[in-house]
């Protein structure tokens, strides 16, 4: 796992109730990572992947290639990856204060 990292992304705009959950699940199948993506509370988006750190970059790309019209905000941490996920799935909505 010493190749792998782990990205995680908060994006803000207009990015909750617009199919940009299963629109990234979507693009997420054409690149060899594993996650998740959840609505928040607050109204942003929260993206978390695990994979090689040249295929996490480019599902982040084609993240803002197929939905930049909706993204106002982005803010983006890489970290090493932890082994959480098997497949990149739809989260449950999570309240944050």
């Amino acid at each position: 796992m010493a190749d792998r990292q782990r990205v995680e992304a908060w994006y803000s705009g207009h990015v909750q109730g617009v199919g940009f959950r299963q629109r990234t699940r979507s693009v997420a199948a054409d690149f060899e990572v594993a996650g998740e993506v959840r609505n928040l509370s607050d109204g942003r988006v929260e993206l978390m992947a695990e994979g090689p750190r040249a295929e996490l970059a480019g599902f982040l790309q084609a993240i803002d290639e197929a939905l930049g019209g909706f993204i106002r905000g982005k803010r983006v941490e890489w970290t090493a990856a932890i082994g959480e996920f098997t497949d990149f799935h739809v989260g449950p909505d999570r309240f944050v204060g």
